[in-house]
């Protein structure tokens, strides 16, 4: 771990001066703020960059204390960096903790440096277990075992289950907390075990009917649980039609799982049929959030995870990578266009509409790729369909190719006063927006049997598809038609 840094010139200047509001006064205006809370948030990350601009620590922490924590994480995300560490070193160390588990893997691990061993653990002794397993392998490898010595043993079990599966699985995602009952005893049982209990797992809308061993058996819904005679056993009102989920189904199959069921929580279990945790919506959300986030993400060439207030280094040599395979394939259609020198000196009006063709190619593919790599995403993708719908998008192109291939052509017969040029426009566009079609559903299929992420290789690969395509159709049949015909 590193030393704690110097503190900076702004918290140099940070003093604790006495609130200008009063907390009641402040506490009865949050009351009276009727706005929605995506709004209220963005006022509270503006005023948490003012109050550290002004200097005032008590205000800074007023501020954060007033602040959800997942508030309080993207509000730090949006910090410049020096600014940040200073909020950090003013936030109560009974919340950072909860304010770790919401913040980006890059964000968290530079606060993560600047916290003591001492400081860290105490940070993450108060989560629940299924925040520390989330939060564990972000931490320096030494201090993995000081924290997982410093759980229970029933929760240092918890813990090392979860870590046991991949992150993108269903066990990754499942939340430990589950309340369990046996088939055997009567409804009465269960509500005074609920009321012993005094409180429930978030999200609860069924309990876990086990057997002896942990077995999985069946649900008892909350609703059957309340509106049936108590003196009936779980058996009789039990549901044990509704299948657990593997622990090892992939987070994407999990989420369409939710969406065609309308689930609130699923029960998940190991290979043997044995008990080990639940999923949530909550879960469920995040998944879906971040994968959306992802894929725009990666057609930029970036990570979700990236600090937009980081090191300009660290940000620079990350961008450099995907800048440098750009690069790569511009020279391509650079040097396509190259072989075609002599006609374009030739004939000027090659050169002017030359990026026409390769720009109708590109849009007609990317409307393609996009809703390809959305139906495999939605799992609506087989080896069943592809054929018909790869049919159809060469017609989509071909008829869209020939509308406005004639619209093109008749704007270069105008424009230049031949026919000639027109007709080969209009037949490279044609051509090009039917293979960019084509293009933009085998791209994805192929990529996604390789391995490789289409949403992040597949626009790249597309685009040097239709630029080269579109400028050897074009500026092929002009060499053919236009220059051996004068010559």
């Amino acid at each position: 771990m590193k030393e704690q840094p110097p503190v900076e010139s702004l918290h140099d200047r940070i003093k604790d001066n006495q609130p200008s509001i009063d907390p009641a006064q402040l506490k009865n205006r949050r009351r009276r703020d009727k706005k929605p809370r995506h709004e209220r948030a963005a006022e509270a990350r503006v005023r948490l960059g003012e109050v550290l601009e002004s200097g005032r620590a008590f205000a800074v922490k007023q501020t954060m204390q007033s602040m959800h924590p997942a508030e309080l994480a993207h509000a730090l995300e949006s910090l410049p960096s020096k600014k940040r560490l200073v909020a950090w070193q003013l936030l109560d160390g009974d919340r950072a903790g909860e304010v770790l588990t919401e913040l980006n893997e890059e964000v968290r691990d530079s606060l993560i440096e600047q916290l003591q061993s001492e400081e860290l653990l105490d940070a993450i002794r108060g989560l629940d277990v299924d925040d520390v397993a989330d939060l564990i392998q972000s931490l320096p490898g030494a201090l993995i075992p000081q924290v997982l010595a410093g759980l229970d043993k029933q929760n240092r079990q918890r813990v090392e289950s979860v870590l046991s599966w991949p992150e993108d699985s269903a066990g990754g995602l499942m939340d430990l907390e589950v309340v369990t009952v046996r088939d055997d005893v009567s409804l009465d049982v269960v509500l005074r075990y609920l009321r012993l209990r005094g409180d429930i797992p978030k999200h609860t809308d069924r309990l876990v009917v086990v057997d002896r061993h942990d077995y999985y058996q069946g649900v008892l819904p909350l609703r059957r649980l309340l509106t049936n005679d108590p003196d009936l056993l779980v058996s009789d009102v039990m549901r044990n039609d509704i299948e657990p989920i593997s622990a090892d189904m992939p987070d994407e199959d999990v989420v369409r799982l939710f969406e065609d069921l309308d689930l609130i929580t699923a029960v998940v279990v190991d290979d043997d049929g044995r008990l080990l945790g639940r999923i949530t919506v909550d879960d469920v959300v995040d998944v879906i959030r971040e994968e959306a986030d992802q894929q725009v993400y990666n057609m930029a060439g970036v990570s979700i995870e990236d600090d937009l207030f980081g090191s300009v280094i660290r940000s620079a040599r990350k961008r450099a990578v995907w800048l440098g395979i750009n690069l790569l394939t511009a020279l391509l259609a650079a040097w396509v266009i190259g072989q075609f020198e002599g006609a374009l000196e030739a004939i000027v009006a090659l050169a002017i509409l030359n990026p026409v063709v390769a720009s109708m190619g590109g849009i007609a593919g990317s409307q393609t790729l996009t809703l390809v790599i959305r139906s495999q995403a939605m799992g609506h993708l087989s080896t069943d369909n592809i054929s018909w719908l790869l049919s159809k998008e060469l017609y989509v192109g071909a008829i869209n190719g020939v509308m406005w291939s004639t619209v093109v052509a008749c704007i270069a017969w105008a424009w230049f006063d031949s026919i000639q040029l027109g007709l080969v426009i209009g037949a490279a566009l044609v051509l090009n927006l039917v293979i960019a079609s084509g293009a933009g559903v085998l791209i994805p299929v192929v990529l996604k049997r390789m391995g490789i992420d289409p949403a992040l290789a597949g626009g790249v690969i597309l685009t040097t598809v239709t630029d080269v395509v579109g400028f050897v159709s074009f500026l092929g049949l002009a060499t053919v038609v236009l220059l051996n015909a004068s010559g």
